[in-house]
């Protein structure tokens, strides 16, 4: 019978700093772009929301519809996601009543639909679209949080031009771009968010960045002309304040929930060092030879886009994949490994046992394992001895249990972080 190493529970610890009064700082950011001029009374205003796990998204998203309607204007979301929620009106509801937008959070009404408006076209010829709700709005505020992509590197990655042309052009926009693979995502995406911004009523950008404990760090007002200019200098602040794991070298790392909420792969690649596009260089770091997939989260509805990202999965997570809603978004993205599935296990510790047994010359007591509960909170982890000793002594690095057996419970699955 294979023993398995004894593992300690840490805390990384950050040097991290975020916004404490949120409602406050959205004030500031309204008198920044001077948004008395913007928006007068009467006046219908879209919000965009986007599919991510963002930290603060609900109360970020009423205190933005509190200063519409302190100027006498009226403010709706407008869910931004591409082809995310099954690429359905319902479905991106319910992806945003799993991140706890609603219209009961937020105080303003949602309106969801696919329908979109051709407003224009790029240099290279591809259509811009926007959601149709949004182009008949009187005034639309294009709000996303700015981070690393998980696709590529570029100067612009994720954030409000990215909400503006994927996002606000829903799944014909996604379509459109993709097409291209993963050019269309790393070179013609901001010209088609700047298109979009500039033939429609866009008030002004709101960027969200968040330090390494998934706070709320920064929130920048952006005037409709700087979008770009100012979304380079954040993407710049959020790689500084990203956080990574405390180790370069894994032989197996556990994640234990997979999902959109967590990041648009599913597992954030940036975390785990894979990115699994066809023409995009593989990271050299983290170096991870088997990384195990063990849950799917109940706000993905189904959608395990990034189980392709692992070599190992369970029984339990395979069970709950939505292949409709997964497979739409992946043949959307057009890149299709990232929803193969990859062997599939009875429970967590058969697929630990699976995954030992293949790391060749690494007796199991002296493997290199992490565990996490998700790509998007890392703080907290559990690691295996021969990683422990290592780290134990390091000044950012807090013993939270220190050395004990694996515990799974009756079914073979971990005891909850």
């Amino acid at each position: 019978m294979m023993t398995l190493p004894k593992v300690a529970k840490i805390r990384q610890k950050f040097q991290t700093e975020s916004i404490n009064d949120i409602p406050g700082a959205i004030v500031e950011q309204f008198l920044h772009v001077h948004a008395d001029e913007k928006i007068k009374p009467g006046m219908e205003i879209a919000i965009t929301v986007g599919s991510r796990g963002i930290a603060n998204i609900p109360l970020i998203v009423k205190s933005v519809a509190d200063e519409i309607k302190k100027r006498g204007a009226s403010p709706f979301i407008i869910p931004a996601m591409g082809s995310h929620g099954g690429a359905t009106a319902e479905g991106q509801i319910e992806v945003l009543e799993g991140l706890g937008v609603t219209e009961e959070s937020t105080g303003c009404e949602i309106r969801s639909s696919m329908d979109v408006v051709e407003v224009g076209k790029t240099s290279d010829g591809i259509p811009v679209y926007i959601d149709k709700n949004a182009y008949q709005a009187d005034g639309i505020i294009v709000m996303g949080r700015v981070k690393p992509h998980t696709d590529f590197k570029n100067k612009v990655e994720s954030g409000v031009l990215k909400m503006a042309s994927i996002g606000m052009g829903k799944h014909k926009q996604a379509l459109a771009l993709h097409t291209h693979g993963i050019k269309g995502i790393s070179e013609m995406m901001p010209e088609v968010g700047k298109v979009a911004i500039a033939n429609s009523n866009t008030l002004f950008g709101i960027a969200i960045v968040e330090n390494a404990h998934e706070e709320t760090a920064i929130i920048a007002a952006i005037e409709k002309d700087r979008v770009e200019e100012r979304e380079r200098e954040l993407l710049k602040e959020a790689f500084a304040l990203m956080p990574s794991l405390p180790v370069e070298n894994m032989d197996i790392l556990v994640v234990d929930e997979i999902g959109k909420n967590y990041s648009g792969t599913g597992m954030d690649t940036n975390i785990i060092g894979r990115i699994r596009v066809l023409g995009v260089e593989e990271p050299q770091k983290p170096s991870i030879k088997y990384v195990i997939a063990s849950n799917l989260s109940e706000a993905s509805h189904g959608n395990a886009l990034g189980i392709g990202l692992a070599d190992l999965t369970t029984k339990r997570l395979f069970e709950k994949i939505d292949y409709q809603a997964m497979n739409e978004n992946v043949i959307t993205s057009t890149f299709l490994a990232r929803a193969s599935i990859p062997i599939i296990l009875d429970n967590d510790q058969e697929a630990l046992k699976a995954a030992l047994r293949a790391n060749w010359g690494v007796s199991p007591e002296k493997a290199r394992i992490a565990r996490i509960p998700n790509t998007l909170h890392i703080g907290e982890l559990y690691v295996s001895e021969a990683i422990f000793n290592e780290l134990k002594d390091k000044e950012n690095i807090e013993v939270l249990e220190d050395l004990h057996e694996m515990k799974f419970d009756e079914k073979g699955y971990f005891l909850p972080m």
